[in-house]
């Protein structure tokens, strides 16, 4: 019998408009999800939201529509720890996508290993109030360091307001680490406000932090096409070039305005109008991190 889900959230937008800004070649999506069908993996019974489903074949052709080749599937909370719908995405992708896991305490060595097998490169914890709220401590620590040794990173969701709370912590961490949605900073409260000051410290004395420049719907205050967050990656993107990946966030859970991923690619020469850190941004960066083959 199928089961049937009521969506609490709406869909993405399904009329992406062609970029006019041309990817590079072997472009990664490094911040995206795919949701369902929830027929054939269905969605956590604790979960905070129930998505529309975005399956697999949307994904595609949203990527296809973008000009990207590569991308990293962030499992996302509503299918609980069943990390099953990425693991299948990537053994269907040639080699083009990696994944970060949702993973809790239950995990064994040998799950890790199938999940490494797989093509997953690190794992995920969220520390967002509205979506659960702060991991155990005890928890965060023992999956630190089982997953160390596999070279993986951790991909850490944040409020802005909680970062300057965790900055310490973050630089004692054994492995490397990427902030989500350029720390989900307000646009409105400035360049100098205390959240994103933290980050761009973090960013300057720790070699291990990494950020994502997506979330550009989430950082803004002023709405599409969401260019007052420009300023915020233009300044993260000079501060560590090496280590700054980008990515959708498709199909765009929990947010308040849906944006076009048209739009959102054709930011991406306003937060880098230099062709070589383009380069490095949607190509180097990701391929090194997740061990994507050159």
């Amino acid at each position: 019998m199928k089961t049937m889900y009521t969506p609490t959230i709406p869909p993405p937008d399904p009329n992406t408009r062609t970029p006019k800004f041309k990817l590079p070649k072997l472009s990664c999506d490094a911040h995206c999800h795919i949701f369902g069908p929830g027929s054939k993996y269905p969605y956590a019974p604790d979960r905070s939201y129930t998505p529309p489903d975005a399956p697999l074949e949307d994904f595609r052709a949203l990527h296809a529509k973008l000009g990207v080749q590569r991308a990293v599937i962030v499992n996302a909370s509503v299918h609980g720890t069943d990390n099953t719908v990425a693991l299948d995405a990537i053994a269907q992708s040639g080699g083009a996508y990696r994944a970060v896991a949702n993973i809790d305490d239950s995990i064994t060595e040998r799950g890790l290993a199938v999940l490494h097998e797989g093509g997953f490169r690190g794992c995920r914890f969220n520390f967002v109030r509205h979506l659960g709220g702060v991991p155990d401590k005890r928890v965060f620590d023992r999956i630190v360091a089982m997953v160390t040794p596999l070279g993986w990173h951790i991909d850490l969701h944040f409020d802005a307001i909680d970062l300057p709370e965790y900055a310490d912590m973050l630089t004692r961490l054994p492995l490397s680490y990427t902030i989500d949605h350029m720390g989900r900073v307000k646009a409105s409260e400035g360049l100098d406000q205390l959240p994103f000051r933290i980050l761009i410290e973090l960013m300057q004395r720790d070699e291990k932090c990494w950020v994502k420049i997506c979330g550009s719907e989430r950082v803004s205050s002023a709405g599409p096409p969401f260019t007052d967050a420009v300023p915020f990656a233009r300044k993260i993107v000079e501060t560590a070039p090496d280590r700054i990946i980008w990515g959708t966030d498709w199909p765009h859970p929990n947010v308040k305005v849906m944006p076009n991923d048209g739009d959102l690619v054709d930011l991406i020469p306003l937060f880098a109008p230099e062709p070589e850190l383009q380069q490095k941004i949607l190509v180097d960066n990701p391929a090194r991190l997740f061990e994507f083959d050159r």
